[in-house]
Formats: C-alpha cells, sequence, structure tokens
C-alpha cells in the first residue's frame, strides 16, 4: 500500500510539472516573441477546415457581396416592374344541382392581379406576356412599386411570340436596362421580381440560369395552330403564376429575359423569353407601331421522327392531323393525313425546329412552295401564307 502511495504521490507531482510548464512556456513566449500556442493551434485547425484554401472571412465576405447585389438590384429595378390587373365583365353563371334544381353565380366584375411587366420607355410603354392580357372583352390597369394605377389605354400583341406592349398615359417613368441574352451561361446567377401567385407583388426571388435553348409547347390546337418557342431560358428561380411577363435580371440589374413559363408538375423549374427576341420585336414597334404579323398555314399537326419514319415506312415531316376550314392549307388543298415533308425546298424535320421554325422565317402573304407525301407519292402544291389572328 505505501508503495502505491508513493507512485500517485510522484505521478501527481509530474502531471503538476508538465502543466506549470506548459503555462510559463506560454506565458514566456507570449512575452518575448508574442506568440500565443493556443492561438497558433486554433489557426492551424482554422485552416485545416477551409474549403478549398479559402479563409472563413472571404467566404462571408463573399455572403455579403451576393447579399449586397440582390438588395442593390431589387431597389434599383423595383420602381420599374409593375403589376398587371384585369377587370372581366360581369356574368352570371349557371350551376346544376344534384339535389335539385340550378343555382347561380356572378362572376368577374372584380378587379384581380393576373401578371406582372416592366416599363421599357418613359412615357408609358409596358411590356408583358401576351397571354397575360389574352382576354380582349377585359379591361386591364397597371399598377406601379407606389400604389399608383392607371387604365391601360391600347394592347399591341406580338403574333410571333408570347409578348404584349401596353400602353398607359403617363409620363417620367423610370425604365430598365435591357442586356443582352446571346452570351448567358448555365449557372450564371439570376434575380426575378414580379407579383407571385398574383397575390405577392413585388417579390423577389434568385436563383441560376439552370438551361439554355430550351424548347416549349405552346398554343391551342382548338384555335388551329400550335407553335414552339424556341431558345429560352430556364431558371431554378422562383417563377409562380403572376410572375409572368415580369424581368429576370442579371447581377447588373439587367434585363436578360422575360418570365413567360412554369413548368407542370415540376417543381423549381421556370422559362423566360431571351431579351434579344424582346429587343428585335421592339425594334420592329417602334419603327411600325405595331408588331410584324405571324404567317398562318392553317393546321394542326404532329412532328414526325426519324425512328417513327423509319418504322411506318413513312418520310419524316409534320403529319396534318386537321385542316383549319377556310385557311390558306385547306384552300391550297392540303388534308389530313398528308405528311408535309418540305417548304421551299427546306426538309421539315423536328431537329430544325419542325414546321414551326420554318414558317417563323417566313411573313404574311407570302407564297411557298410545300412538297407533301399522300398515299405513297409526293407532290408540290402552291400556298400563300395569310395573316394569324391569334
Amino acid at each position: 500500500m505505501e508503495l502505491k502511495k508513493m507512485k500517485g504521490f510522484f505521478l501527481g507531482i509530474s502531471i503538476s510539472v508538465i502543466v506549470l510548464a506548459s503555462a510559463f512556456g506560454g506565458a514566456l513566449a507570449d512575452r518575448l516573441f508574442g506568440i500565443k500556442p493556443l492561438d497558433y493551434v486554433s489557426k492551424k485547425a482554422s485552416k485545416s477546415l477551409n474549403l478549398g484554401g479559402r479563409s472563413n472571412s472571404v467566404i462571408e465576405q463573399k455572403l455579403l457581396n451576393e447579399e449586397s447585389v440582390v438588395v442593390d438590384v431589387a431597389e434599383n429595378v423595383s420602381p420599374s416592374v409593375v403589376t398587371v390587373s384585369i377587370q372581366s365583365q360581369k356574368r352570371r353563371i349557371l350551376e346544376f344541382n344534384p339535389f335539385g334544381g340550378f343555382s347561380s353565380r356572378i362572376e368577374g366584375g372584380i378587379p384581380q392581379d393576373i401578371g406582372s411587366g416592366f416599363v421599357v420607355s418613359e412615357d408609358g410603354l409596358i411590356v408583358t406576356n401576351k397571354h397575360v392580357v389574352s382576354e380582349a372583352s377585359a379591361s386591364y390597369k397597371v399598377i406601379t412599386k407606389d400604389g399608383k394605377e392607371y387604365d391601360v389605354k391600347k394592347i399591341s400583341r406580338d403574333p410571333s411570340n408570347d409578348l404584349a406592349i401596353l400602353k398607359i398615359d403617363v409620363g417620367g417613368l423610370k425604365k430598365v436596362d435591357l442586356g443582352d441574352s446571346g452570351n448567358l451561361k448555365v449557372g450564371q446567377f439570376v434575380i426575378a421580381i414580379g407579383t407571385a401567385l398574383g397575390e405577392f407583388r413585388h417579390t423577389v426571388t434568385t436563383g441560376v440560369i439552370s438551361g439554355l435553348g430550351r424548347g416549349i409547347e405552346a398554343g391551342n390546337p382548338f384555335e388551329g395552330y400550335v407553335e414552339k418557342l424556341d431558345d429560352v431560358i430556364q431558371t431554378d428561380a422562383a417563377i409562380n403564376p403572376g410572375n409572368s411577363g415580369g424581368p429576370l435580371l442579371n447581377s447588373a440589374g439587367q434585363v436578360i429575359g422575360v418570365n413567360v413559363a412554369v413548368a407542370q408538375q415540376a417543381q423549381n423549374i421556370g422559362f423566360a423569353l431571351p431579351v434579344n427576341v424582346l429587343k428585335d420585336a421592339l425594334n420592329t414597334f417602334n419603327k411600325t407601331g405595331s408588331f410584324a404579323a405571324k404567317p398562318f398555314l392553317g393546321v394542326e399537326y404532329q412532328m414526325i421522327s426519324q425512328q417513327s419514319a423509319i418504322l411506318n415506312d413513312i418520310p419524316q415531316g409534320a403529319y396534318v392531323m386537321n385542316v383549319v376550314s377556310g385557311s390558306p392549307a385547306e384552300k391550297a388543298g392540303i388534308k389530313q393525313d398528308d405528311i408535309i415533308v418540305k417548304i421551299d425546298g427546306e426538309s421539315v424535320k423536328d431537329d430544325k425546329n419542325g414546321l414551326a421554325g420554318i414558317l417563323s422565317k417566313k411573313t404574311a402573304g407570302q407564297e411557298v412552295e410545300i412538297e407533301m407525301w399522300r398515299d405513297g407519292s409526293t407532290s408540290k402544291l402552291k400556298v400563300t401564307l395569310s395573316e394569324s389572328s391569334n
């Protein structure tokens, strides 16, 4: 027992000496050389935890810079972003009551925020989506960030793109700065501003460009046309119904796109028309006072892929599902089940944006030569394209 006590005593003395020596050594190093051992160890540990060799201060500074960019863009551009409101005519709707008889309700007549837009000229020109102001019998208003409301006096709809120009009687508005969508990169930081869900005005969201050159099917087959919006911008910035027509911005606060659609049955996928499309349309509008008329053929169609063409021993092209009554296609003799294979010698193929891509390069009133396949043989005919009413 005495031996164990002696060992415990000497062990305690040894530990005490080590602790005192460490403290004295640290204090002496601090006094003589300005070195604090614990600080040195802390710095080494901190350095070993840094990602990519970056210090915590660098990371914090980067986050602060990103926040500052968003705040600056929101403050500078929000005065140029507007809410578009609709007031449709009142109408009585009859509904069948399963428990007997009919009931009625009044629909319309109440202003409702339905979309967004942005100022492109100080004298009251507003850009939005065509589908936001598609109801011709309704009246529309524009609400600025300061809550002022202005009646829309005139609407010019672009038949070639989902764009529209609204005219309000006011001057001195702050217009946006239109950027360039020709050099965008996937991963580029973007900011969206708009009236989210038709309820929350001037909502600001951020994200990145998720993809470029996407294609969106658009149109109404019941009205005799199907079109494809090509080269649209895909983004994960939160875009909701109500954001349509609002600006997609880069970190410099320049408009690089017009928010146009949300992918159905998907989350965090939105689309915007490239601003260069808008700039071309605005150039035409400023010169002529209207948009260029969209050429109209008058067929409902479905593209036949190369694989489908080989499997079914038919040519690749646009399969005509229906011909619109009174259309240029009907007048020229195009029929259901025909396959349009060439227009003015250019092959109609899905990888070249199909029939819509070729027609988009034509003009209303232009005569074109169509080569089509019917019952195993090909023939050619002339068609004069008309103006689309859509």
